[in-house]
């Protein structure tokens, strides 16, 4: 069994590194030819016929681009299709989701107290929700095909705010700001295998019949193509959120992966109109900062009544005395108002663990740190033994079983 668990373990390095490898690459492409695309020169009369025409240089040599709205006039040999980094990017996220969220439902996809599901409902859930969210994309793309791009963009909006709190009403809030990230993403990548490849292929296939392209597919593409230019920003966050609980531990978790994605656009608006030489809204990045505080502000506002629940739920529950024991003795001399490690000037993440309220406030990341993994203490400076550790699992379980 010992080898089976590393042989997992290893399995989901293996994954989550090809999964980081293909999105870097997947982003920086994507990045790449949409600041190439907003900063090509169109007031230039090219020989070509091409619409635009940049110089860039680069590793020592000068690349001379140029971009035809719809097609050249024959087709080129050596043709570079810009998509595996999507499809594995897709392929190795869903496969991680599969071995951390699937197979370890019970510890990191439910949480009782939010909605008791068995394993293979939670599951059923997750999968009908990534379908669902392509579904009602491509839908609100074919009704607003014709209609100003930002009306589309608000629509899109108010879909991802739904599901935020939708997946926070079903899912652990760790597994819930995953989702949305995954939902998201099954968008974008949709995107390149619905649609901009399919529609490249076509065109492809006009030339080599000696047909001249319809516009329209090069025109829907770029659409998609922008759309996941907006998104790209809030995906990465989503996903690197299950690393930070005061974003997917909170109780305005669904309200701060909102703001999230206005982040996103108002990041990226800055960088298009910059790459277009429309200007330098400055304001964005104020923008930005604004948002950014609010959700420092919700990562840490209590909810109503939240404090109560908890010190209800864990506070009674047996074995509180002694993990409150435990966490004063192994955790609070870097998790406190003025830590004693040397080196530390503020409590990690300003998570505190001196008080009773303290406790009850970051249980599950305690339990999750502390208790099924050894994540915490860091390499185990203050030597937490192995039967506290059981402890802390036993007074979680027994919270929420009470």
């Amino acid at each position: 069994m010992y080898d089976l668990a590393a042989l997992g373990a290893w399995a989901e390095f293996a994954i989550r590194w090809l999964h980081v490898i293909t999105a870097i690459a997947w982003i920086g492409s994507s990045f790449y030819f949409i600041a190439l695309d907003l900063g090509l020169h169109r007031d230039r009369n090219l020989k070509s016929g091409a619409d635009g025409e940049e110089w860039q240089v680069h590793g020592g040599g000068f690349y001379h681009i140029q971009k035809y709205l719809v097609a050249p006039a024959d087709m080129p040999d050596g043709l570079i299709w810009h998509k595996w980094q999507s499809y594995w990017t897709w392929i190795s996220g869903f496969a991680l989701l599969v071995l951390v969220y699937y197979l370890g439902a019970e510890f990191y996809l439910i949480d009782p107290a939010v909605m008791d599901l068995a394993p293979w409902q939670a599951v059923g859930i997750s999968l009908a929700s990534l379908a669902f969210g392509w579904l009602v994309y491509t839908q609100l793309c074919s009704l607003f095909v014709n209609a100003n791009q930002t009306t589309l963009m608000v629509a899109l909006f108010a879909v991802l705010i739904a599901m935020a709190w939708f997946y926070t009403q079903v899912f652990t809030g760790r597994a819930a700001l995953l989702h949305l990230g995954a939902f998201t993403a099954t968008i974008m990548s949709g995107n390149v295998f619905f649609v901009i490849i399919p529609n490249q292929k076509v065109v492809v296939d006009d030339l080599m019949a000696g047909r001249t392209p319809d516009a329209k597919y090069g025109k829907i593409a770029k659409q998609r193509s922008t759309h996941n230019n907006y998104l790209t920003l809030p995906v990465i966050f989503l996903m690197l959120s299950n690393h930070y609980p005061l974003s997917f531990a909170s109780p305005y978790n669904w309200i701060i992966a909102s703001l999230v994605f206005l982040m996103g656009v108002t990041i990226r608006h800055w960088f298009n109109t910059h790459h277009a030489r429309t200007g330098n809204p400055h304001w964005t990045w104020g923008a930005t900062a604004l948002i950014f505080i609010a959700i420092v502000w919700l990562s840490t506002a209590p909810a109503p009544d939240r404090e109560a629940r908890l010190l209800t739920r864990f506070a009674e529950a047996e074995g509180f005395t002694q993990v409150h024991d435990i966490v004063l003795g192994r955790c609070s001399m870097c998790h406190a108002a003025e830590p004693v490690w040397s080196g530390l000037l503020w409590a990690p993440k300003g998570v505190r663990l001196e008080t009773e309220g303290d406790l009850t406030r970051n249980a599950r990341a305690i339990y999750l740190q502390s208790g099924i993994s050894h994540a915490m203490p860091p390499a185990n400076l203050s030597y937490m033994e192995e039967d506290e550790r059981a402890a802390i699992v036993a007074w979680y379980r027994a919270a929420l079983d009470g």
